[in-house]
C-alpha cells in the first residue's frame, strides 16, 4: 500500500508564471508539439493561484495586475453653463412649430433604431409646440444642405441628431457650416472641456497623431454670426451649437440627446404654462367602424375650439379614442336681438365624459395605455410564433423574417 502523501498549498507567483513563461518559449524536442507563446500582458494579468488538499482551506486570490489599476479615478469635473442669451426669435415670440432632422446611414438601413425622435416629439407635446414633420436622411452632404435649410425656413424650432462623433462618416457640422454660409473652427473652449473630461481615460493616453486629430474633430463647430455655442450641462463637454437662432444640433447617441435636449429648455423660448395641451384616452372594446361616424361629427363639432379627436385601435382588444387640446373659450356667439352671449368654456373632461357614453368606454390612464399596447405587442408575437411551428420566424415571399 502507497503512503498517502499530504498536499501543502503552493503559491505560484509572478516570478513562477514568468519561469514557466521561459520554458514555454523553449523549442520542444517533440517533432509533432509546438510550444504556445502568448504575449507579455497575458502573464503578467493571470491571477496567481493556490493549490491545496481538501484538508486544508483554500487561500484567497491575490489581486490581479489590470492596466487600468495604474491610472487613478478621474476626479469630478464640472464646467460653466453658457449665459442664457436673448429670445431668438425676438421679443415676446414663443416656438409654436418644430421639425427633427434625423441622420444617419444606420437609421436608413435598419441597422440602429431610432429613439430619439420620439423623445423629441414627447418634449414638444409636453411644452405645447406643434411638431410638425420628422426626417431622416442619409449622411450625404447635399442631403443635410437641403433638408436643413428647408426645414429652417419654415419652422420655428428644428433639431439635428447624429453625425457629430469623430469619424469619417460624421459630417453634419461640415454639412451644416456649408448650408448656413459658416466657417468650420476649433471651438477652444470645446477643445479644452474636451481635453480635461477625457485625460484622465487609458485610451487617450495611447493615441497616436491621427486619433488625436480624429479626437479634436468633434470639436472642429461652425462658427459665425448667425451661430451660438452653447454649454448646456456641467457635467457634459459636448455643446449645443444652434445655428440662425432655430436649428440646434445634438448628437445621435440616445442618453446625451436626451438629456442635452432636457437641460437646453431654459434656452429656447417654449411657450407658457396656460398654453400646454391636455390630453384624456377613453377606451372602448368596440369596433373602430362602429364608432367612426360619432367621431367624425365630433371632430367638425370641436375643431372650431382647437380639439383634435383622434382614433388607435388595438388589435383584438378594442379602440383608443384620444381627446387633445387646450381648455379655451368658444368663439362669442350672438342671440337674435344681437346681444353678445357670455362666452363657454368647453372643458376637455366635459367632452370625454360624452365620449364615454356614446362610446360605451371609459377614461384610462397612461399607465393602464402603455399595459394594454405592450399586452397586444406580446399577443401578436405569439400568435406569429405559434404559426410559425414555435421557431419565432414567419415566411416572407420564401424568405425568414426575424420577428
Amino acid at each position: 500500500m502507497r503512503p498517502s502523501v499530504k498536499l501543502s498549498a503552493v503559491h505560484f507567483s509572478p516570478l513562477t508564471l514568468a519561469h514557466s513563461r521561459a520554458r514555454l518559449t523553449t523549442a520542444s524536442s517533440h517533432p509533432r508539439i509546438t510550444p504556445t507563446v502568448y504575449p507579455a500582458f497575458f502573464y503578467n494579468s493571470l491571477p496567481t493561484r493556490t493549490m491545496s488538499s481538501p484538508s486544508s482551506p483554500v487561500a484567497a486570490p491575490a489581486a490581479t495586475l489590470n492596466s487600468y489599476d495604474a491610472v487613478p479615478p478621474p476626479p469630478p469635473i464640472t464646467f460653466p453653463r453658457s449665459p442664457v442669451p436673448g429670445n431668438p426669435l425676438g421679443e415676446g415670440k414663443f416656438i409654436r412649430t418644430a421639425a427633427a432632422l434625423i441622420i444617419g446611414d444606420e437609421i436608413l438601413n435598419g441597422k440602429t433604431h431610432d429613439r430619439n425622435s420620439h423623445v423629441f416629439a414627447q418634449y414638444c407635446f409636453e411644452h405645447g409646440v406643434d411638431l410638425k414633420r420628422i426626417e431622416v436622411v442619409a449622411d450625404d452632404e447635399e442631403e443635410i444642405i437641403e433638408a436643413s435649410r428647408r426645414l429652417t425656413e419654415k419652422y420655428d424650432f428644428v433639431v439635428t441628431s447624429g453625425g457629430i462623433g469623430p469619424t469619417h462618416d460624421d459630417i453634419t457640422y461640415q454639412s451644416l457650416a456649408k448650408s448656413f454660409n459658416q466657417p468650420l473652427r476649433y471651438h477652444q473652449d470645446a477643445v479644452h472641456r474636451l481635453t480635461e473630461m477625457t485625460k484622465h481615460r487609458p485610451w487617450v493616453q495611447q493615441q497616436n497623431e491621427e486619433q488625436r486629430t480624429a479626437t479634436l474633430r468633434m470639436a472642429l463647430l461652425p462658427e459665425g454670426n448667425e451661430t451660438e455655442i452653447l454649454f448646456v450641462g456641467e457635467d457634459l463637454w459636448v455643446p449645443v451649437v444652434r445655428l440662425k437662432g432655430r436649428l440646434c444640433v445634438l448628437p445621435g447617441i440616445p442618453g446625451l440627446f436626451h438629456k442635452l435636449l432636457r437641460l437646453l429648455t431654459p434656452y429656447i423660448p417654449l411657450p407658457p404654462k396656460s398654453e400646454r395641451p391636455l390630453r384624456i384616452q377613453i377606451f372602448t372594446d368596440r369596433a373602430e367602424s362602429l364608432i367612426a361616424p360619432y367621431l367624425t361629427s365630433l371632430q367638425a363639432r370641436l375643431k372650431p375650439n382647437g380639439i383634435q379627436v383622434g382614433s388607435y385601435p388595438i388589435l383584438g382588444q378594442g379602440v383608443f379614442v384620444s381627446l387633445i387640446g387646450r381648455d379655451l373659450p368658444t368663439p362669442a356667439s350672438s342671440d337674435d336681438n344681437g346681444n353678445g352671449k357670455a362666452q363657454a368654456r368647453i372643458w376637455l373632461a366635459e367632452v370625454a365624459r360624452e365620449v364615454e357614453k356614446e362610446v360605451g368606454g371609459k377614461v384610462v390612464s397612461e399607465e393602464e395605455v402603455a399595459l394594454k399596447r405592450e399586452r397586444s405587442s406580446s399577443s401578436l408575437s405569439l400568435s406569429l410564433t405559434s404559426s410559425s411551428g414555435g421557431s419565432g420566424n414567419v415566411k416572407v415571399e420564401g424568405e425568414k423574417a426575424k420577428i
